[in-house]
């Protein structure tokens, strides 16, 4: 089974997709941010939706078995709020926080929203089984190929990811945090490569996603002296759900070229 992590007992070991490009003995944002959403999922009420997932990595994440742990912070009638933090070697590595909230009837009256442009490639170009995301860039095709997409125009990606966890279906929500984290990539990955590595990522959501297809689009480059803003909107075929939003850290040093990746592999 394609997947990102095996259990072993209460540990989580991670597969060859959870580890990152930067480092084979370091995990990936994606992976990283899907098991903390998978802790955090837990804590979610009946009735509620998450609506705001927080992650901060401020350090990163050895690739060796490791566990989550998290608590409730306050549990409303309307609002609930949960913590959790992946430590390792006695020292918090990662943290995150979800905000969950009761969904209820929509106010009356009318406000306005932008008519957005989403677009999708055709039904049935990706299948969760681990293979690479789609992307566009500029007015071009929909591709896989690395080299075709490394340039300076604005990118889409198109994601079905594989299972987190071995032997557990993937939820909406740790689909969403999963892709989320790949804002970095989408709005950082230029013409020479990536060269921003993200030190958070937040996700909002208005809604779950539906069906096991994911489109992320970049929206927005803020960057001044190293550090650079990215903001994306994830949606899938019903339409937009919410915005990625990640602070980013210059890494130049340890640029990524991925004109030098293979089609099979995955981005992240």
């Amino acid at each position: 089974m394609v997947c990102f992590f095996a259990r072993d007992g209460d540990q989580l070991v991670a597969r060859e997709l959870a580890i990152s490009h930067w480092s084979a003995d370091q995990l990936s944002g994606p992976g990283v941010c899907g098991v903390l959403a998978r802790r955090l999922e837990t804590h979610c009420p009946d009735g509620f939706v998450p609506a705001r997932l927080t992650v901060d990595l401020f350090s990163p994440v050895s690739n060796v078995p490791l566990e989550v742990d998290s608590e409730i912070v306050r549990r409303g009638r309307r609002i609930a709020v949960a913590d959790a933090s992946i430590a390792q070697g006695g020292k918090t590595r990662v943290r995150a926080t979800a905000v969950f909230l009761a969904t209820g009837t929509e106010p009356p009256g009318r406000v306005w929203s932008p008519t957005p442009d989403l677009p999708m490639p055709p039904p049935g170009c990706v299948s969760p089984n681990g293979a690479p995301p789609l992307f566009k860039s500029g007015d071009r095709d929909w591709s896989g190929d690395f080299t075709v997409n490394q340039n300076a125009d604005r990118k889409i990606s198109w994601h079905a990811m594989p299972a987190l966890v071995e032997d557990e279906p993937l939820t909406p929500f740790q689909h969403a945090a999963m892709v989320g984290d790949t804002t970095n990539h989408i709005c950082h990955w230029g013409s020479e490569g990536a060269g921003y590595i993200n030190a958070d990522m937040t996700l909002t959501l208005a809604r779950l996603p539906t069906g096991f297809e994911l489109g992320l689009r970049a929206d927005n480059i803020i960057a001044a002296d190293g550090i650079s803003i990215g903001t994306a909107t994830l949606y899938d075929r019903a339409g937009q759900l919410g915005t990625c939003v990640v602070s980013t850290l210059s890494n130049a040093r340890r640029q990524i070229d991925y004109s030098r990746f293979r089609v099979s592999e995955r981005a992240g």
